[in-house]
């Protein structure tokens, strides 16, 4: 407005000049002056006002770029130096924008973790320029990528994978093998080992037997085991070895080895101690048809023989059909006094088959002497 007002004064100062009067005729050349120069005022005048109007027009537009260009700092920090600009950038700096909008790439930045950042740095900057509203909703995306925690999900390595299968191919053999051993018992085992024993004894490896005898007894009480080994060494006339592998704490709880460990009393001539130990407990005739028959005949050796035909008549009551019981019978009532069943005793004896030559002819002749007697 002041070069407007600076060019109306320079237009009034020249029309106010004092006029020229003419050399010959005396008469002012002020009308035509002001004539000739009317349409150059008025031209000055229309470039005055076209330069004033360009540079409010020039101010204007420039200001909110510069609001903006200042208000960025504020919201950003960053420690990045700013970026020059190019004379693009210039270019587009003079030019008005209506409607000037902060990038939101920039104001999200804060935000993105220091991994994002340090990303960031290395790319080269672009230019900044304003982009209308729907590309900025495409960039939001953008900015929040680096906030994933994509490679902290990829820790999988080869090295580890290899390295995890190769010991896999052995494991369901190891595995099978622990499950089989798992569903073997201690019985099973002792089975087994005592079928094992059979064989080496009777190949003349008593030794070796042993050996095998005290390595599954340290982990278990092997019954079966024990009973092979103590039958052998009584078949040897060894019953002081019989019974090193027949304790007593150990033989009450099994009928067979209580058998085996009198047999082995009994050797050594201990009859009453033999006897002692059958009696201490007496399992039921179907359990053990063996060990009632040698009970049976200990106690008649004994002078027991009350106690002997009970047994002897127990085992008629579960099969009658053996006659070596019926003579048993027989022989201790005979010795008890009781001649007329023992008299009924023979002659049912007698009359079975299965019996030897020298049973029947020792039972007939009891028979004779008994029915001669009466």
């Amino acid at each position: 407005m002041s070069l407007l007002n600076d060019a109306l004064k320079a237009a009034e100062q020249r029309q106010n000049r004092p006029q020229i009067s003419s050399a010959y005729t005396g008469q002012a050349q002020a009308q035509p002056v002001t004539r000739s120069r009317l349409p150059l005022v008025l031209f000055l005048l229309v470039i005055v006002i076209a330069a004033g109007f360009g540079a409010w027009w020039w101010l204007t537009g420039q200001h909110p770029k510069e609001t903006q260009q200042e208000s960025v700092p504020l919201v950003v920090e960053t420690s990045e130096p700013a970026p020059a600009e190019s004379p693009e950038q210039q270019q587009a700096v003079a030019e008005p924008e209506p409607e000037p909008i902060t990038p939101v790439a920039e104001v999200i930045e804060p935000q993105v973790p220091e991994a994002a950042s340090a990303a960031k740095s290395a790319k080269p900057e672009t230019p900044v320029e304003a982009e209308p509203e729907p590309r900025v909703a495409e960039q939001e995306p953008q900015a929040e990528e680096p906030a994933r925690p994509e490679p902290v999900a990829k820790k999988t390595e080869v090295p580890i994978d290899t390295a995890s299968e190769e010991p896999e191919e052995p494991k369901p053999e190891a595995s099978t093998a622990s499950v089989k051993q798992q569903r073997e018992t201690p019985e099973a085992i002792d089975r087994r080992t005592s079928r094992e024993l059979e064989e080496w004894l009777a190949s003349g490896r008593t030794t070796e037997a042993e050996q095998r005898l005290t390595g599954i007894t340290a982990s278990q009480p092997a019954p079966e085991s024990r009973e092979a080994f103590a039958r052998e060494m009584l078949v040897q006339k060894m019953p002081a070895r019989a019974l090193e592998w027949l304790p007593e704490n150990l033989t009450k709880d099994h009928a067979s080895l209580r058998l085996l460990r009198a047999r082995a009393q009994l050797e050594q001539g201990n009859l009453n101690l033999a006897v002692a130990t059958l009696n201490s407990q007496v399992p039921p005739v179907e359990d053990g048809v063996e060990y009632r028959i040698t009970l049976a005949t200990l106690l008649q050796q004994a002078g027991k023989t009350d106690e002997s035909a009970g047994h002897w008549s127990e085992l008629i009551e579960h099969d009658d059909n053996q006659p070596t019981w019926w003579l048993g019978l027989a022989m201790a009532l005979d010795a008890g006094g009781r001649a007329n069943s023992a008299v009924r005793a023979y002659a049912q004896a007698v009359t079975m088959p299965g019996l030897s030559d020298n049973l029947v002819n020792y039972a007939k002749q009891r028979l004779q002497a008994l029915q001669a007697g009466s």
